[in-house]
């Protein structure tokens, strides 16, 4: 078993795919697995050294995945643009190391992602529903709404040439959901996604398309009698920033809470 405390470490068997694992004091074995998303910028030393205290406080084991530019180009959409290798893939393997390294329960996850990285985690829920306890996404620029009709990765209908993935949008309705939005995150430029399509269906600005998208997904469950939770907020004080969003926004109380605290402390509307 791996010492306690924060680590960077490789896979063993992979020596270019690089993580952070965060073991809380009292060890790993059969606690549940927190797994937090970078943004494009892969921040993950970021999301690490800023969440460590949240993972202790809760006691759980992190799991920071690195997905470099280099091979996960389109990490965002799980790799099938076909624009680098598959990151979900690349996941699984440092899951499953990260098992036999701490004796954590890894069949479930409990998922977070920030910017890209929440793209990334609406989209691997999707993808893998019975791996998801509950998901946090904090300020996607952009994301795939539950419409058959439309092709991924505005929608949910895959391509034919996509293999080894489906979309079963029962099961993903089941994963109780959090959005988070900084409440000055309304800026058009950068690297947020543009097009007369995406604005048309999902908005102009990441907090209009947060509550878009959220409201679709509740619409979705409650027209299936679903009770699913689900949940949207605001940071205050913050932009599209991560620190910023940590600091001010109090966004890792509100990340843990919901995906740990299971309603004993209600996140502010």
């Amino acid at each position: 078993m791996i010492t306690t405390g924060l680590h960077y470490r490789n896979l063993e068997d992979d020596p270019d795919q690089h993580y952070y694992l965060y073991v809380p004091s009292n060890g790993g074995i059969g606690k549940k697995l927190f797994v937090s998303i970078h943004g494009i910028s892969r921040n993950a030393d970021e999301h690490a050294n800023h969440f460590a205290s949240f993972a202790e406080k809760y006691d759980v084991v992190m799991v920071v995945p690195l997905f470099s530019k280099e091979r996960f180009a389109d990490y965002n959409t799980l790799g099938l643009t076909g624009q680098g290798e598959r990151p979900d893939l690349a996941l699984e393997k440092i899951i499953s190391e990260v098992e036999q390294l701490t004796g954590a329960h890894t069949d479930s996850i409990f998922l977070f992602g920030y910017s890209a990285g929440g793209q990334f985690a609406h989209r691997y829920a999707m993808a893998y529903p019975e791996r998801i306890v509950r998901l946090v996404v904090a300020a996607a620029g952009w994301y795939t709404f539950p419409e058959t009709t439309v092709l991924y990765p505005r929608g949910i209908q895959l391509p034919a040439e996509i293999s080894g993935v489906t979309i079963t949008l029962d099961d993903f309705l089941h994963i109780p959901v959090c959005v988070l939005v900084g409440e000055l995150d309304t800026e058009l430029g950068g690297s947020l996604r543009q097009s007369p399509e995406v604005n048309e269906q999902q908005g102009t600005n990441r907090l209009e398309r947060g509550r878009r998208w959220l409201t679709v997904i509740q619409q979705a469950a409650q027209s299936r009698r679903f009770t699913t939770e689900y949940r949207f907020a605001t940071l205050p004080k913050s932009a599209h920033n991560f620190v910023q969003c940590m600091g001010e926004g109090m966004m890792g109380q509100n990340v843990l809470e919901f995906l740990f605290g299971c309603g004993n402390k209600e996140i502010e509307k």
